[in-house]
């Protein structure tokens, strides 16, 4: 049927347009490779002109075309030349530039203008409080100019910037500088040089006003490293934790490793506009300044951890992600998981490694699982994308690198050698200079190590969290372990083969609390049965001791049994996760209806009495024991149902939390009073002191409110550092007292001017437990400090209020109008910010019907808009399925 001029074909005009899907089982390599490109930049806030030079030469690999294709985003050419001559037949194929190519080898030359301060996606070229600066992963380049733009294609890069000295006074790009100069007329200019080849994502330019903490790193064969870290005038005095972090992972990196820098200059530059958290392009790191900048004063405990990880990780990518990229996209992977690893190693080596586990599998839970069981679930090597920037995931990074910390405990358990550090080895040596695949990584390390990972495999290719089931019996003398495993359907993937699951476990007798050593168990079949002889009477069991893999555990363990192991288990996590699912249990069978009121006593009792010795036992150290104190998150209680009440398990999470705070009232302010006796420094027993003092605090404050607000305010007024004095004002902000108003303005006078401290001004407001929170969150948005063109300041407000589960989950859905409104209100200027949005809205099918109602109808709204980005089109579309 002709459907034009009819309301079907206007129907069809106002929906947004399907972007196509680029599928991993259709790469080819690319026709024409760029073994070098020479970019000069006049620069310009408004405009800048970039004329680029690429030395093209045909691929032997390549099909054989003769027309090479310059990908492109909103930008326009003023000339294309070919071996210096002009042409007029070059042509566009949408965003993309086609030029016919006569010979093997070219030298093509495209001008563009582009337009920074116009710029509001913050991709390519763009201005950032008087700056410019580029963020170029994963197809940002395109929009600073015309080139082939995909992560196979590695050049060799000369760079030429020349603007106002007065504007742009430093200048920086990519590898070494090799000349610079003035022109006499008030401009001045720089060449940098990178002599190692790269994809055009890592390509990056700075200029501006900025001042430098400079120091010097020598590495273990002696090369001299000059290091900088650029600030804006000002902040340069809180850079030098980042300072100290740098030269702390690039030590380690060696150590653990062998990883060595490779150029004399290592540069970081803060900026305040940023989507990511940093970007590790080579030699010129750019940051987002909460991921740079601290102090006691400004920045709490947990951003010092932040900053010293965040450091690490993009240094760690000089190598695994710069000297070896990836081929693709779909690769990704690779690269982030390798790297989350590595500084996740580094962390817990800094500091300490039982709270750096336990932090890590938090996240992982709290973010990694629910993507897994929702309709954006997708495996850590996706198979086909729309847009790119939605796959930098919690499944890619996290669950990423839990799958090859999975490798490292299959080559080291028990093995008396670093296996793991062989493969890794060879993986360098083997592909240096190349773009690689997962599967080059995977059989690096198969080779290296000497293991068989065939139908390990599987983790790269298949979606969802596994679920192993477990039971514990016991006949005689012999305990007998039942497993079965099964992964559930996700989209596009109904039916899963079971996988490899190394299973770290140790049964306890029950009398003198000790056990006969670890073991590792690898569970490849569906189902498995083991037995183990010498137990009179029916241990305990400790199993996926340390998180040894990313699965669910049903383990169906008695509650005396995890009151046993959270007091006597000797393996750090295993202790956690025994609180957890004391926790866990309760509070799932609590809202499920029908529990007695005997058995929530008696529960409840078995969870104090396990709190009681955490606050006990005189061996934990602080910072471990405030780890401990914390309650599973709702959004991880929730993934333990098909269907959750939001706002029934967060009142029954508050309700267990007032009951153990009236219960132990006495042990919570006794630890708050010896916690706070404890003065400022960085070192492991002040800063568990700090922990433990605000989680007592959160519990005071659930089920002593008028204790916890007058210790809460006299801990703000006497505080000397942010985490006691945001710790304060976090609990204030859950109650309605006259002291969480006063300490909320003070707050702001105290720092106004301080973007990053008053974006914890927005956040704690956003998230806090008061019942008027979602009003909070309204009022704030039209504060005169609120602005929709930071991605900080977005996120600091709606995506704390995304994760407060009474605000979010309101009855009525005025929470989910609330951010479908951002979305659509966002996406015009920046759809990588307004597309991370969409999965709270996309959790509808797991939430209980009359809510989910109300979520499905708010992304039906936002998916009618017809100017849709496809950042945002493809998360709703899938969203809604």
């Amino acid at each position: 049927m002709d459907i034009a001029n009819t309301p079907e074909a206007d129907a069809q005009a106002a929906a947004p347009k399907t972007p196509p899907t680029i599928r991993r089982e259709d790469y080819r390599p690319p026709d024409w490779l760029v073994p070098e490109i020479a970019l000069d930049f006049a620069l310009g806030i408004d405009e800048t002109h970039v004329t680029a030079t690429l030395s093209v030469k045909r691929n032997p690999a390549g099909s054989g075309e003769r027309t090479i294709r310059l990908n492109g985003d909103n930008i326009a050419a003023l000339s294309v030349k070919v071996d210096g001559k002009a042409i007029n037949d070059w042509r566009m194929d949408g965003d993309d530039l086609l030029v016919d190519l006569s010979g093997d080898e070219h030298a093509l030359t495209v001008e563009t203008p582009v337009h920074p301060s116009s710029n509001s996606q913050l991709m390519g070229l763009y201005a950032s409080g008087g700056m410019l600066c580029t963020q170029c992963e994963a197809e940002g380049f395109r929009r600073i100019t015309f080139f082939p733009d995909r992560p196979d294609v590695l050049s060799s890069y000369r760079v030429r910037m020349s603007g106002d000295k007065a504007r742009f006074p430093v200048l920086l790009s990519n590898g070494n500088c090799v000349a610079e100069g003035a022109s006499g007329d008030g401009t001045h200019w720089a060449e940098w040089h990178d002599p190692w080849p790269k994809p055009s994502y890592l390509f990056a330019l700075v200029a501006g006003e900025l001042v430098a903490n400079h120091s010097t790193f020598t590495t273990m064969n002696g090369r001299d490293v000059s290091l900088n870290i650029w600030v804006r005038p000002g902040d340069e005095q809180r850079t030098q934790h980042a300072m100290d972090s740098l030269k702390a992972a690039m030590k380690w990196d060696e150590e653990v490793f062998g990883r060595e820098y490779d150029l004399d200059l290592y540069n970081i530059v803060a900026v305040s506009d940023f989507n990511m958290g940093a970007m590790e392009n080579k030699g010129l790191n750019v940051f987002n300044t909460r991921y740079v900048l601290a102090d006691p004063e400004t920045a709490t405990d947990a951003d010092y951890d932040a900053i010293e990880g965040v450091i690490a990780h993009e240094y760690f990518h000089n190598w695994s992600g710069n000297r070896i990229t990836c081929r693709d996209w779909f690769q990704l992977s690779l690269k982030e998981g390798f790297t989350v690893l590595r500084d996740q190693l580094f962390s817990a080596d800094m500091s300490s490694e039982a709270v750096k586990r336990i932090e890590d599998v938090r996240v992982l839970r709290a973010a990694q699982f629910p993507e897994d069981s929702g309709p954006l679930a997708h495996p850590i090597r996706p198979d086909s994308y729309q847009e790119i920037s939605n796959f930098y995931t919690s499944t890619v990074y996290n669950k990423g690198a839990e799958v090859i910390r999975m490798m490292r405990t299959l080559a080291d358990f028990g093995a008396g050698e670093e296996r793991f550090r062989k493969g890794t080895d060879l993986y360098f040596s083997r592909h240096d200079g190349e773009a690689a695949t997962c599967e080059d990584f995977v059989k690096a390390i198969e080779d290296g190590a000497g293991l068989e990972l065939s139908q390990f495999r599987l983790w790269y290719s298949q979606a969802g969290t596994p679920r192993v089931k477990v039971r514990l019996s016991h006949a005689g003398d012999t305990a007998t372990i039942r497993l079965e495993q099964s992964v559930p359907p996700t989209p596009g993937q109904p039916d899963k083969l079971p996988v490899p699951i190394p299973l770290r476990l140790a049964l306890f007798d029950r009398d003198s609390g000790k056990h006969d050593g670890e073991q590792l168990v690898i569970m490849d079949k569906a189902q498995s049965e083991l037995s183990f002889a010498g137990f009179a009477k029916p241990p305990v069991l400790s199993i996926n001791r340390g998180f040894s893999a990313p699965v669910a555990v049903d383990a169906d363990t008695p509650a005396e049994d995890l009151v046993f192991l959270a007091a006597h288990d000797d393996e750090p996590f295993a202790r956690y996760e025994a609180m957890q699912s004391l926790a866990v249990q309760h509070l799932v069978a609590a809202v499920g209806g029908g529990m007695s009121e005997s058995q929530r006593a008696a529960e409840r009792e078995a969870i104090a009495k396990a709190l009681a010795a955490i606050l006990d036992d005189a061996s934990l150290d602080d910072l471990m024991r405030g780890e401990l104190m914390i309650l599973p998150a709702v959004s991880y209680l929730a993934e333990q149902l098909l269907v959750a009440d939001p706002c029934a398990l967060n009142a029954e999470r508050e309700s267990l939390k007032a009951w153990l705070a009236t219960a132990l009232q006495d042990r919570l302010t006794e630890a708050h009073d010896r916690a706070s006796a404890v003065p400022y420094s960085r070192d492991a027993d002040a800063r568990g002191a700090r922990k433990l003092k605000t989680q007592a605090l959160v519990y005071l404050a659930a089920g002593v409110p008028g204790e916890a607000a007058a210790r809460a305010a006299a801990q703000y007024d006497g505080a000397d550092n942010m985490t006691d004095r945001q710790g304060a004002l976090m609990v204030l902000c859950g109650l309605e007292t006259r002291a969480r108003r006063e300490k909320l303005v003070d707050f702001h006078q105290r720092y106004n001017g301080n973007a990053l401290v008053i974006d914890k001004w927005f956040s704690l407001q956003a998230g806090s437990l008061h019942p008027e929170a979602l009003e909070h969150v309204k009022a704030l948005a039209g504060h005169s400090d609120f602005t929709l063109q930071n991605p900080n300041r977005v996120r600091s407000l709606y995506m704390a209020f995304a994760g407060n589960p009474g605000a979010f989950h309101a009855a009525g859905g005025e929470g989910y109008r609330i951010i479908a409104d951002l979305i659509i209100a966002l996406d015009p200027i920046n759809p990588q910010t307004a597309a991370r949005f969409v999965p709270p809205l996309g959790r509808w099918r797991r939430i209980e019907p009359s809510r989910a109602g109300l979520m499905r109808t708010e992304l039906e709204r936002i998916a009618a808009v017809p100017t849709l980005s496809r950042d945002t089109l493809e998360q709703v579309t899938k969203s809604l399925g």
